[in-house]
C-alpha cells in the first residue's frame, strides 16, 4: 500500500501528462507546493516501486502501472464529488477539498458501491468524465466556449478550471453543467460575448470566463 504523499505524486504527474508529454520536477512541486528537492527524491522511491519512469532534465512518465493506480485516485475523487453533491447538497465549488482526502480510501467494494449508488455516473459536477472500474473514460466531442460564433447555440459540458472564484461567478450567473446558451455576439475589443440561457435575460461572459467553458451541441 502506498502512502498518501505517493497517491498524491502520482495523480500530480497524470495531471500534468494530460498538457505535456513529461511532467517536470519544478512543476510537480507547484501542483503540491512542496519543494522540489522531495519531489526529486519521490519520484526516484516511486521509480524504484515501478509507477514511473523519471530522468533528470526530461520529466517524469508514468508506466502501465502508475497510469492505472492515477486512473482509480481520479475516478474515486470525481465519485466523491458527485456523491457531496447530489446527495449531500455540497455547492461545486465546496467540494474538491473532501475529495481530495477521501480518495485515498482504499476499499474497492466500497467505491464499487458508491458508484452504483450514484447511478454509475460518466461525468463528475464539473463535466470531468469518470473512469470505470477498469479506467475507461468516456469521450465526447467539446469545444471552448470562447471559440463560438454568433447564431450558435450550444451546452455547457464542463468547466476546465474549479477555482472556487470562478465557480462562485458561474453560480451567480445561473450558469451549471446542462445550461444551454445561444451566443448573441461576440466583442471584437476585449473577447467578451453577449449569451442567453435558454430561460432568462442575456447577458456578458469575459473572454477568460468564456474561455474555461467547455461546451456541446444541445
Amino acid at each position: 500500500m502506498l502512502t498518501r504523499s505517493e497517491e498524491d505524486h502520482i495523480k500530480a504527474v497524470y495531471a500534468l501528462l494530460q498538457e505535456g508529454e513529461s511532467a517536470f520536477t519544478k512543476d510537480i512541486a507547484e501542483c503540491l507546493r512542496t519543494k522540489a528537492s522531495s519531489v526529486t527524491d519521490m519520484l526516484k522511491r516511486l521509480a524504484e516501486k515501478g509507477y514511473l519512469k523519471h530522468e533528470p532534465y526530461y520529466g517524469a512518465k508514468l508506466t502501465a502501472k502508475g497510469r492505472s493506480l492515477a486512473l482509480q485516485l481520479v475516478r474515486k475523487h470525481r465519485l466523491w464529488e458527485t456523491f457531496l453533491v447530489e446527495r449531500l447538497g455540497f455547492g461545486w465549488d465546496e467540494v474538491h477539498d473532501v475529495a481530495e482526502q477521501m480518495e485515498h480510501v482504499a476499499s474497492d467494494k466500497l467505491i464499487d458501491k458508491l458508484d452504483a449508488y450514484l447511478g454509475r455516473p460518466h461525468f463528475d459536477p464539473h463535466g470531468d468524465p469518470i473512469p470505470d472500474r477498469n479506467g475507461k473514460l468516456r469521450q465526447r466531442k467539446t469545444k471552448r466556449l470562447d471559440s463560438c460564433k454568433p447564431g450558435e447555440t450550444v451546452r455547457i459540458a464542463a468547466v476546465s478550471e474549479t477555482t472556487d472564484g470562478l465557480l462562485r461567478l458561474l453560480d451567480s450567473k445561473g450558469l451549471r453543467i446542462g445550461t444551454t446558451l445561444a451566443v448573441q455576439e461576440v466583442h471584437a475589443f476585449d473577447g467578451s460575448m453577449d449569451v442567453k440561457p435558454k430561460s432568462g435575460s442575456a447577458f456578458s461572459l469575459s473572454k477568460d470566463v468564456s474561455h474555461h467553458l467547455q461546451v456541446e451541441n444541445p
